[in-house]
């Protein structure tokens, strides 16, 4: 490794204020699983490292419905603390226990495809991030933070310090098909959120990962899913919009038709599976 600077600021406003002094030739680093395999093997060469591990973001946390992840919790909080089945589930599916309890939340959001599976199920619940910087600090919905690949919507002096996660009122699934069981990257991940009135669909929110180039909500699926009957025909007309509209890539993992054809074929089961 290359010598660098390696920062550990003791708060969020001690973070924010070398993100603004020393942004963009700066790095945030949480739990590393994404950024030190860069640096060991010569891809990436910062020239500034902030580690967020002291800067108290670490929490997850339950206030009137809604629960609050620090941007630095690990998967393993996550699983433990979040009481979210979704999450749960999601932060299971990502690698093995070392993973788990290095990973963080904040970090998942940033991870390249076909990683970030718990970013699907936070957008499946419609999840909000608390964004700060030295000049204030601004609110924005998971699914906005996206603009391409490995490319975001914040400035260079932006940290995201917080998920908001309202508690689901309905019906929710995970569900990640990969090439064996555990610690796997995914062919494809479906991730939903259903809320019924009575039989039918009242609102409808379906997350995909891995098969664009980032965690996206799968709009014309959802859009055919609201006001209607959870029947088989309506399942597989939701599972044939989603695998539309999604933008798969071949990979070592899946080829591109691959991919898309497994949308297809994981929706039908994740809807089947809310259907009960």
């Amino acid at each position: 490794m290359n010598n660098l600077e390696y920062y550990t600021p003791q708060s969020v406003e001690e973070a924010l204020k070398l993100l603004a002094d020393h942004s963009p030739s700066i790095i945030v680093l949480a739990g590393g699983t994404i950024t030190m395999p860069l640096i060991n093997e010569g891809i990436s060469f910062p020239e500034k490292v902030l580690g967020l591990k002291q800067a108290g973001l670490n929490y997850v946390n339950s206030d009137n419905g809604t629960v609050k992840i620090g941007s630095a919790a690990t998967l393993s909080q996550v699983q433990s603390g979040s009481g979210i089945a979704i999450l749960e589930q999601a932060a299971r599916s990502i690698g093995g226990w070392a993973i788990q309890n290095m990973a963080t939340a904040g970090g998942n959001l940033f991870a390249p495809p076909p990683a970030g599976d718990l970013a699907a199920a936070l957008l499946a619940l419609d999840a909000e991030l608390v964004i700060c910087s030295a000049r204030g600090e601004r609110s924005l919905q998971l699914e906005n933070l996206y603009s391409g690949f490995l490319t975001t919507v914040l400035e260079p002096d932006e940290l995201v310090t917080e998920i908001r996660v309202p508690k689901p009122a309905g019906k929710t699934i995970f569900s990640k098909f990969a090439r064996k069981g555990a610690n796997t990257p995914a062919v494809v991940t479906v991730a939903a959120h259903l809320v019924f009135k009575g039989d039918q669909v009242d609102s409808a929110c379906v997350a995909l990962n891995a098969v664009g180039p980032y965690p996206m909500r799968a709009n014309k699926c959802e859009a055919v899913l609201e006001g209607s009957v959870l029947d088989a025909d309506k399942i597989g007309a939701a599972a044939e919009a989603a695998a539309n509209e999604c933008e798969p890539f071949t990979d070592s993992i899946a080829s591109d038709w691959y991919r898309r054809k497994m949308v297809d074929v994981t929706i039908r089961r994740a809807l089947a599976g809310i259907k009960g």
